[in-house]
């Protein structure tokens, strides 16, 4: 992360005056629009929402062809489907692809909701429903504005192209080949993503990296079935004494990774990022008191937000096996199974992250036990844009002129995927303009989204599309 190039005073901004009145002028219509959209139970993860999950798809391609869109339609993947529009009539003018994701997490456990997850709620300048944030309420900024410019002007400043999956969530996994199969439908000089998050409610952000990932279950088994501990106690390997040391032997003492070549590919931190970093208005003590735990913790020699945004990590994520229930079963575990998960930085690969893994888990297994490893498929590199580029200064431009303020360019302790498809694809980098905010309860219970960020955030988008031109032609 560097300080925004941007000059203090915030630019003026480029968003025609006919274009914001159009926005203010469909305010109430366009939060309907919204509303509407997230009373649609579109759970990819869930096959009994499968006809929900088309019929957003099919909501999101009417919304597009009303704006004016060309080829609105659904396509089928081998998954659920994309939803696709374009408008390419600006000849000479690059072309942008606006990412969105339509699917949602569950919503349970459902006694937590202060008002049913479906049924959107506004109260208290927010609204309540599940997808509002993740990501519904921030790509339809994207088509209320698109609409905007072409009911007020006729014209878009570039020509757009839109791509909406229903698959987010359960990991992209038709993206790919969609994107292979449609490539020429979707090919643009830049990837401008709506789905992310600002990193504070308080001060506008954007992402110039995010970490990767990597996964893989591992389990030890000993005897052939559980057993009594008082006759075979201290004769056989207890699989959970076992995967307790192979788990402890994953970290030394001071929250390193104790995996040789694990850290192989790892650059050493820049040291004007880690000075931005480290000032930033960021509070180990609030922190602590908002996620409820009593210290910090992690690698030596880095702050928090280092480790969270810019250093890898290998984290437990579930361990179990053994008696669970109620009192106590005197019984010794044949069986333990552990989940771990990676986020990985720039020039890590999955792949050689969990080659190192798996051969230092079968260096260590413990004797009287055997182990056994299954690697997840869900998995994607690290990515990060360089500081000058053309898409990330339009970004910061537009965030500085809408807010008043520069922005924080930060990193991103997440993962996602999409960045890495598109490049491997399509060859595109994305940037990405989200009005999200990290604290909206993503994923949990009572999920809301600001509607001053919905107020924002149009604003945003129509400065972002009048000044993308100019930013890719300086290159």
């Amino acid at each position: 992360m560097t300080r925004p190039t941007t000059p203090d005073a915030a630019p003026a901004s480029l968003a025609p005056a006919e274009v914001l009145a159009e926005l203010e002028a469909r305010y109430d219509d366009d939060l309907a629009a919204l509303l509407a959209f997230v009373r649609l139970p579109s759970v990819s993860t869930d096959p009994k929402h499968a006809s929900d999950v088309r019929a957003a798809a099919e909501h999101l391609a009417a919304r597009l062809a009303a704006a004016g869109l060309d080829d609105a339609e659904v396509l089928e993947t081998d998954g659920h489907p994309l939803v696709s529009a374009a408008w390419r009539r600006a000849k000479g003018a690059p072309t942008v692809l606006v990412y969105g994701h339509y699917d949602v997490q569950p919503p349970e456990p459902l006694e937590r909701w202060s008002t049913p997850p479906f049924e959107p709620s506004v109260r208290d300048g927010r609204v309540y429903a599940r997808g509002v944030s993740d990501d519904k309420a921030p790509l339809s900024i994207a088509i209320d504005v698109v609409a905007a410019y072409l009911r007020a002007l006729r014209a878009l400043p570039l020509n757009v192209v839109f791509l909406f999956e229903g698959e987010e969530e359960v990991g992209s996994p038709s993206l790919p080949a969609a994107l292979a199969r449609h490539g020429e439908r979707f090919r643009a000089d830049l990837v401008v993503s709506a789905d992310g998050g600002m990193w504070r409610a308080d001060h506008p952000t954007t992402m110039r990296s995010t970490r990767g990932l990597a996964a893989l279950e591992f389990g030890v088994r000993g005897a052939a079935k559980d057993l009594h501990s008082g006759r075979h106690g201290g004769s056989v390997a207890n699989a959970l004494h076992a995967i307790a040391a192979l788990i402890a032997g994953l970290h030394d003492a001071d929250g390193r990774v104790a995996v040789e070549g694990f850290y192989d590919d790892v650059q050493p931190l820049d040291p004007a990022v880690a000075e931005a970093t480290r000032a930033l208005p960021f509070d180990d003590a609030a922190y602590l008191a908002e996620v409820g735990a009593p210290a910090t913790f992690g690698e030596a020699g880095y702050g928090t937000l280092e480790r969270q945004w810019y250093r890898p990590t290998l984290e437990v994520n579930g361990l179990w096996g053994g008696y669970q229930g109620e009192g106590i079963k005197t019984v010794l575990p044949s069986e333990a199974t552990a989940k771990v998960t990676c986020r990985l930085v720039a020039d890590q690969r999955p792949e050689r992250v969990l080659d190192a893994i798996e051969r230092h888990l079968r260096d260590a297994v413990p004797e009287g036990v055997t182990l056994w490893v299954r690697r997840s498929d869900h998995g994607a590199a690290a990515y990060h844009l360089r500081d000058d580029h053309p898409g990330l200064r339009a970004v910061v431009g537009a965030l500085h002129a809408t807010y008043g303020v520069a922005p924080w360019v930060i990193g991103m302790g997440g993962s996602v995927p999409i960045c890495e498809t598109f490049q491997r694809e399509l060859g595109m980098t994305t940037v990405f303009f989200s009005f999200a905010v990290g604290d909206e309860d993503i994923h949990a219970p009572n999920e809301f989204f600001r509607l001053e960020r919905f107020a924002q955030g149009r604003a945003a988008w129509a400065d972002l599309l009048a000044r993308l031109p100019g930013e890719l032609a300086r290159g």
